[in-house]
């Protein structure tokens, strides 16, 4: 299933950012959120009353931008509503309704995306009156909340999931590695993708993807057809309108959710950058397999790559298991390790071990291993089992599993990459109580 898409959306200072700190992290919203993902996201998912659903925040929007910033961000945010299903209009009653709201709702209006008015920083029973006045906005009712205290932020939600589009199945897929290119603009996406299929020059077809504005393209590579999923229509050169690419988290997220997994391109110049870190953090809790492609290795002068290993495991260390390339997408090198790269990552995506093999790993791993423990409680492992691939999985079955801390569960996934290798792929492990299925 494709998860629906939620945009914040208003002038700067109404509480945007709060408002997204607010849904994803209260114990109501249920956030994928795993250690070690940057915390300044832009993008999150949610679940509520049993639906899930990805929250976008969005930059402080100028109707009429007056710098060169100020329209980045304006096209950032145009951006944002187009792929959104919901919008919420988010507004500040302490500044009652200004020319820039009725400018931005007009706007919205225009989107003719479905539409939630939040009247933010309504902290009393005053304050909550006040939000009366942005009728004259004429996006329906505004409801009252306090993004800082969290009031009114439940009732926001079922507003919002109750105008979300009924969950539909994603198209079938074709049987076959799914790729997807992905990276802030201007890392050389279309230079990579370019690359690729001019050296493997097999080019089969191309297929409308569900990405909005995209080509998927399918190439034969050995035996072997390889889908590659475009993240922004970006073989379509002079068809891109401004700001197309500048909200690329989003069109990341929709190839991520179709992919098996992602080519991650960073620009060697400018190695890493917070969007990176956006991408990067939603393939890990995407449970995606990825490859780090450090492209423009050409611009470089001195090649140390030792040098840019060690600053990207520093900074992506959720992501130790991704192998790093170095290509010149431009030159045409570094191409086929990255395609090698790919297959093998696949690979071992789709590999089962044994169970009698995993169970006489994990007796090795657990004898002798101070085990977690909670007052006289400690920690019991009975057995464990693959229960599934892509991304592999592995259900252990325990005495607690309130007892399994976060280093140990670190700790078994260790051993299980020492063993097994599992290179590229994040691993699922899930704990439940001996009898549990």
């Amino acid at each position: 299933m494709s998860k629906p898409i939620v945009a914040i959306v208003g002038r700067p200072n109404v509480g945007k950012s709060t408002l997204f700190n607010r849904l994803v992290g209260q114990p109501f919203a249920i956030v994928t959120d795993q250690p070690g993902t940057t915390r300044d996201r832009i993008i999150a998912d949610v679940s509520w009353q049993g639906v899930d659903f990805t929250v976008v925040d969005t930059g402080g929007l100028e109707p009429r931008p007056g710098s060169q910033m100020a329209q980045l961000v304006k096209d950032q945010v145009e951006i944002a509503i187009e792929e959104a299903d919901v919008v919420i209009f988010i507004v500040s009653v302490l500044d009652g309704v200004t020319a820039a709201d009725l400018e931005i709702a007009d706007l919205l209006r225009r989107s003719s995306k479905p539409m939630v008015l939040a009247a933010n920083k309504a902290d009393n029973p005053a304050r909550r009156s006040q939000a009366l006045e942005f009728y004259q906005l004429g996006m329906g009712d505004p409801l009252p909340v306090s993004a800082y205290h969290g009031s009114g932020t439940g009732e926001l939600l079922s507003q919002v999931v109750s105008l979300l589009p009924p969950p539909t199945p994603a198209p079938p897929q074709p049987q076959m590695m799914k790729v997807a290119i992905v990276g802030r603009p201007n890392v050389g996406k279309s230079s990579l993708l370019n690359a690729i299929l001019g050296q493997e020059r097999a080019i089969v077809t191309e297929v409308p993807g569900t990405t909005r504005d995209a080509i998927d393209t399918i190439f034969e590579y050995g035996e072997d057809k390889v889908l590659l999923i475009d993240t922004a229509g970006i073989r379509r050169r002079g068809r891109v309108e401004r700001g197309v690419e500048s909200y690329g988290v989003i069109r990341a997220l929709r190839a991520i959710e179709r992919a098996d997994l992602a080519l991650l391109v960073l620009e060697a110049t400018e190695l890493i950058t917070a969007q990176d870190l956006h991408v990067a953090g939603y393939l890990q809790q995407s449970y995606k397999g990825v490859v780090v492609v450090v492209n423009k290795w050409d611009l470089v002068e001195n090649k140390d790559k030792d040098s840019y290993i060690a600053q990207i495991r520093s900074r992506f260390k959720f992501l130790p298991y991704a192998p790093i390339l170095f290509a010149s997408a431009k030159l045409g090198s570094g191409i086929k390790p990255v395609l090698i790269a790919a297959a093998e990552v696949y690979r071992k995506r789709q590999e089962r071990v044994p169970t009698a093999k995993l169970n006489s790993l994990i007796e090795s791993a657990t004898v002798g291993h101070t085990l977690p423990r909670s007052g006289k409680r400690q920690l019991k492992v009975f057995y464990v089992t693959q229960a599934d691939v892509s991304p592999p999985t592995f259900v252990f079955f325990v005495n607690d599993p309130s007892l399994v801390h976060f280093s140990f569960q670190r700790y078994l996934e260790n051993r299980l990459r020492q063993a097994f290798g599992f290179a590229g792929t994040p691993l699922r492990l899930v704990f439940r109580r001996r009898g549990e299925q």
